[in-house]
């Protein structure tokens, strides 16, 4: 991923760190390798799918310190200097299950939904030295993500993958998965100086999957 950055027309110093960003020495890891960060996007891979009954005090806590509170612990690193530099630009990257939870996600759903009650509150704290906090909820996206509760879900109905994977598109208004593209350019939208006007706000991309208005 570092050498695509690294390849693309204009591109700046990119540099790599490999490490738990869920751990305290990974997040001085990174924050070492950028010590002045305007923009802060948090993204952690979901915790596996599965069944209540099966997780235990250790499942719900890992699912917590990824999803929760490694962000929480990064936004208190970096957002009072965004303050002080009248400039800042924080996303979350959480699960459309946020505002739809899907039961084999209960890990995910808890620990995501925590995440952003907390959010939302800071947010209006902190968009007046235009510092904005968001997230984004994404739907059905061709990720490995994706991939890996296809095959669970294949795995539970006694079917194959495909014939899940057609149904859940068979779902989709959009009628397709999105795109990483497409979830980067939302992405990027959030980030710029043009959406200093939005923040505290939870940005759906689902293909139109939800129901509601709100």
């Amino acid at each position: 991923a570092a050498d695509g950055l690294r390849a693309l027309p204009g591109a700046g110093a990119v540099i790599a760190v490999a490490a738990d960003i869920a751990t305290e020495a990974g997040r001085a890891a990174a924050l070492a390798a950028c010590p002045q960060v305007d923009i802060l996007v948090n993204n952690a891979g979901g915790p596996p799918p599965g069944d209540f009954r099966d997780w235990e005090r250790a499942d719900w806590l890992r699912a917590l310190d990824a999803n929760m509170l490694a962000p929480i612990a990064l936004i208190r690193a970096t957002v009072d200097a965004m303050q002080a530099r009248g400039f800042g630009r924080i996303v979350n990257i959480t699960s459309a299950a946020v505002k739809a939870p899907i039961d084999s996600l209960g890990l995910s759903n808890g620990a995501r939904a925590g995440l952003t009650g907390f959010v939302a509150g800071l947010a209006r704290r902190t968009v007046a030295h235009n510092v904005t906090i968001n997230n984004l909820l994404p739907g059905q996206f061709d990720t490995d993500r994706l991939r890996s509760n296809v095959a669970h879900a294949a795995q539970r109905s006694g079917t194959d993958a495909d014939t899940v994977a057609a149904h859940k598109r068979a779902q989709i208004p959009a009628g397709r998965f999105g795109t990483a593209e497409e979830f980067g350019a939302a992405c990027a939208f959030l980030c710029s100086a043009q959406a200093g006007y939005l923040s505290g706000q939870n940005l759906l991309l689902d293909g139109g999957a939800y129901p509601g208005t709100f």
